[in-house]
């Protein structure tokens, strides 16, 4: 008996060398290796130079440890920004930069410090801001090299630091244009101020926690003296859950239009409450109600009427009523008594509807203070510690705590004792629940203090402005400045103005930004410059004891010139008669040591980045902004006020934010929890691929998730796509040819290529509207749903099994060869390294020579195909019905394929066009006939097996001989050989 012949060396298998195993962590170095050694981002520079360009300025990171997951998101966003955009032919550079100066880095330092017992101030300024700055470029040194692993293409060999000389040097050029316009001043105002760090605070270096455990008391002070006779002699009572500021009360706050009464207390004295808090003041107090309950025995409406008028007042009568300080008896500051003073804020949410006012210490306190001619006292220092001189609580060790923190600021803390002990304290408890600002370095409590700072006006008509716009390069006039408001380039004459217009000029993405931010401006106080640190940019201001300070060119020019050279430590005392010249007496003026808030720094990233000409492949302003939500407060908002100041508009035409990252339970990270993703680690596990691929498949516009299994479904994700890349570079081995006369084009090939088309057209619309999540959706699921599963699983048959050069599989393979180019292009912002290996098993590059990178390639032209795609779609839908009736009987094992099944399909369903044998290949089964039921029917088949292409069908005269097809073939090649 004759064995039965082996046909599988007649059959067209897919070949490549590309590994179904990626080996992401081990493969993905030496790409970037050689992308560095070949030097891709400059050649991309070479190859894009004369196009438009477009300008993604990225806002700095701090300089101070790893990277973590937040970092890899927003620096694979402004990768999948840049190289979508240089897909679409622009020009779009990419130039990396740090944060270098501020607190952070200054307080690790001083750790070191503190672990020698050595203290930073008996250290030369110049030899500590050099240990900052060696500090700062260790870890510069560090996340670059964890940016770059993650695929990130840019000029990491120079990029942008605010430490850098010269940027130190437009930092203080900067500074020098809001002070020459007189947009600065000196002023004295209640800040957030950070005791442990002694330094003021930006709302954006604030962060808020949430306490069980604050004092809250109430406080009586005797009016001694009002126009409402019955009040004098009764106790103004006031509510707050700051103890420590009562030692600096200047006034007392009552609502104009507040109703307060007057309560006969159990305790023999009167207090005036709000009538809207009484019962909670009561509750707190434990006191009664004597001689006039609050239910008094009322015969009549009027009973009511009279009895509301013989106890309460409206808070407007209250105007000119003067109270005396608990701790009078103490004397001279003491002794000057407390006016009540109209307050608008004042509210009947909560305490007594009367509020303690200490300009020192609050905002409101300072406004409505000042407004009456009372100014701020200065008694806490910048330890947040009662200074010595102070009458109460001054100069007393064991009473000097820091005041915000207990025993001080408790209930049974020394403030609290002594005014318990005069008979003020009415009631005092340490359960109060509130949000609480804290610093977000040091996590320590930070308060609100009056100290001298220097300041941006925000709604002061400005003097003068350079204002600035893409259509016009010349942006100042022949006789120099010029004011916008008159040459029509804005309404507002106000930074704050300025800055709200171009919130509404400015595209938000998403929306809900322009909101956030506009909001944030409309109420923000004056911009507070000054920082009281060692490790910054100095304000290089000379001052006179008045707070005037030096308006001169000349001497601001030197300083410029010597900052920009030689960087900060040249702004020194000894240097102060060379920086005033001739034209000024060095007796008359005082160096300023404030340092400016390192926003400001980050603020003028794009005066120094995009306009210095260090880089000339950028431009102002930039296209676009891309960081996270926080960036409201924090950068977008510097930019944007700088910019506003000195350029009349924003420094940018777009902005973009993420969310944040939280755990796969929806969960702030927290190493505490131990629920944090180190993506260095995620890198060693899967690769950067996987990483850019979660990146991009978030809605990274909203809060959203990652975690282990998040991760692993990222992986199966990124297997899928990487298999129908090697399935491609399968098919095509030695592929030369092309789909030939467009006429012979089977309909299943034009249907597919006007899939490919509908996907580039909403892939560049996606990636036009920084839409990457419908990007990567899309692109996955036309590989996993339109190829995968639908048009390579039927067209395998014709690529094993027809004639080498047949019309159909040649047609089959040009179309494969169109959307390998297509599909290579598009997964390479995404993929970067996957990308490149596709890219390079195709086109290898000769030895000693370069192949080529995919990166360097343009957005590919796809043919305009069109074809009826709702007959196809409705084909498809039969089609999964199909594999659905299939699948039971392949359960059971009646049958083990759809090659084994006889399926009949309603007659009703069947597209126009498709006959039944066009109908089994599509399905894939042995045989499709159409019926009259509404059910799809399956049942084995009877015909016999091809010994070649396994298919079973009627041709096939016994199992193991061949149909029809696979005989011509056969004997083609036989006949060949």
């Amino acid at each position: 008996m004759t064995e039965p012949r082996d046909y599988r060396d007649t059959v067209f298998l897919p070949k490549t060398d590309f590994p179904m195993k990626a080996g992401l962590p081990q493969k993905e170095p030496g790409i970037l290796a050689r992308w560095q050694q070949e030097k891709l981002y400059e050649e991309l520079r070479a190859a894009r130079a004369g196009r438009e360009k477009f300008i993604l300025h990225d806002g700095p990171p701090y300089a101070n440890g790893d990277i973590h997951v937040g970092h890899a998101l927003n620096h694979v966003l402004k990768d999948m920004v840049c190289r979508t955009q240089t897909l679409l032919g622009k020009d779009a550079p990419y130039v990396p930069g740090w944060d270098c100066h501020g607190l952070p880095i200054e307080w690790k330092v001083e750790e070191q410090y503190r672990k020698k017992k050595l203290n930073k101030d008996e250290v030369p300024a110049a030899e500590f801001r050099a240990e900052c700055r060696a500090y700062a470029q260790k870890w510069v040194d560090v996340q670059r090299e964890q940016l770059k692993r993650l695929g990130i293409l840019g000029d990491w060999d120079n990029p942008y630091l605010t430490m850098d000389p010269q940027a130190e040097g437009t930092i203080v050029a900067e500074l020098m244009k809001f002070a020459e316009s007189g947009n600065l001043y000196r002023g004295s105002k209640p800040i957030m101020w950070s005791p442990v760090e002694k330094t003021a605070l930006a709302e954006a270096e604030i962060e808020y926690e949430d306490l069980t455990d604050s004092p809250q008391i109430d406080v009586a002070f005797e009016i001694v003296e009002s126009a409402v006779p019955e009040l004098v002699g009764a106790y103004a009572v006031i509510w707050t859950t700051t103890p420590w500021t009562i030692p600096v009360n200047q006034a007392l706050a009552y609502g104009p239009d507040v109703a307060y009464e007057l309560l006969n207390a159990s305790d023999g004295n009167t207090y005036l409450v709000a009538h809207e808090l009484r019962d909670e003041f009561l509750e707190r107090t434990g006191l009664r109600v004597v001689d006039a309950p609050g239910q008094p025995d009322i015969g009549s409406a009027n009973d009511v009427v009279d009895w509301m008028d013989a106890h309460t007042v409206t808070g407007s009568k209250l105007a000119g009523t003067k109270a005396r300080h608990p701790m009078h008896h103490l004397g001279g500051f003491y002794e000057t008594l407390r006016p009540l003073l109209a307050g608008d804020f004042v509210t009947t949410d909560s305490g007594t509807g009367l509020v303690h006012m200490s300009p020192d210490h609050g905002e409101d306190d300072f406004d409505l203070c000042k407004a009456n001619g009372l100014n701020p006292v200065f008694a806490v220092d910048d330890s947040g510690l009662y200074r010595d001189d102070w009458p109460w609580l001054g100069g007393d060790d064991e009473r000097r705590r820091s005041v915000i923190n207990k025993p001080f600021n408790a209930p049974d803390g020394p403030i609290c004792n002594d005014l318990r002990e005069a008979g003020a304290l009415l009631s005092a408890s340490g359960d109060y629940r509130h949000s609480y600002p804290h610093s977000w370095r040091s996590k320590a409590k930070v308060i609100y203090r009056c100290t001298p700072q220097w300041f941006v006006p925000m709604d002061r008509p400005m003097e003068w402005i350079e204002p600035k716009s893409k259509a016009d390069k010349s942006w100042e006039s022949e006789g120099g400045a010029i004011d916008p408001a008159e040459e029509g380039l804005c309404d507002s004459p106000t930074l704050r103005g300025r800055a709200l217009e171009e919130i509404q000029r400015v595209e938000f993405i998403p929306q809900k930004g322009e909101r956030r931010i506009g909001s944030m401006v409309e109420g923000r106080p004056d911009w507070v410059l000054s920082r009281q640190r060692a490790w910054g940019v100095p304000i290089t201001l000379f001052v006179k004891p008045d707070g005037s300070y030096l308006q001169d060119p000349e001497v601001n020019a030197r300083i410029v010139a010597a900052i920009g050279t030689e960087g900060v430590d040249a702004w020194d005392e000894s240097r102060k008669a060379e920086y005033l010249g001739a034209d000024h007496d060095p007796a008359d003026w005082d160096m300023v040591t404030d340092i400016l808030d390192v926003w400001f720094d980050s603020g003028c990233t794009h005066a120094f980045v995009l306009e210095s000409g260090r880089w000339p492949a950028l431009q102002w302003p930039a296209d676009l902004y891309l960081e996270g939500s926080d960036q409201h407060r924090g950068w977008f908002q510097s930019s944007l006020m700088e910019s506003c100041a000195t350029r009349g508009r924003a420094p940018y035409d777009r902005v973009l934010t993420h969310g944040f990252t939280m755990d796969s339970q929806g969960k702030k990270m927290s190493k505490s929890l131990g629920n944090t993703i180190d993506p260095l680690k995620v890198m060693e596990q899967y690769g950067a691929d996987i990483i850019r691929l979660w990146a991009l498949s978030v809605d990274y516009t909203e809060d959203h998730r990652i975690g282990d299994e998040i991760l692993k479904g990222v992986a199966d994700q990124y297997r899928k796509l990487r298999n129908t890349f090697r399935y491609l570079l399968g098919a095509l081995d030695g592929f030369v040819g092309d789909m030939g006369d467009a006429g012979e084009v089977p309909e299943l090939e034009r249907y597919v290529l006007a899939l490919l088309a509908e996907l580039d057209g909403k892939l560049r619309t996606a990636a036009l509207a920084y839409d990457f999540n419908a990007y990567t959706r899309l692109l996955v699921d036309f590989c996993n749903e339109d190829l995968s599963a639908f048009y390579f699983d039927i067209r395998k048959d014709c690529l094993y099994c027809d004639g080498e050069d047949s019309t159909r599989r040649n047609a089959y393979r040009t179309v494969l060869d169109l959307l390998f180019h297509a599909l290579v292009r598009y997964a390479a912002p995404v993929l970067v390294f996957s990308a490149e290996e596709v890219w390079q098993t195709r086109y290898p590059a000769a030895p000693g020579e370069d192949g080529g990178s995919v990166h360097l390639l343009e957005w590919p032209v796809v043919p305009g195909v069109a074809a009826d795609q709702s007959r196809w779609e409705a084909l498809r839908e039969l089609r999964e019905d199909v594999m659905e009736a299939i699948e039971p009987l392949r359960r059971e094992k009646v049958i083990r394929s759809g090659l084994e099944a006889d399926v009949v399909v309603p007659a009703a369903r069947v597209p126009a066009g498709f006959d039944e044998a066009a109908l089994a290949e599509l399905f894939i089964t042995a045989s499709v006939t159409t019926g009259d039921s509404d059910e799809v029917t399956v049942t084995r088949t009877s015909d016999n097996k091809c010994g070649r292409c396994w298919r079973l069908l009627p041709s096939v005269a016994e199992d193991g001989a061949l149909c029809d097809r696979c005989e011509d073939v056969v004997s083609q090649l036989d006949g060949v050989a």
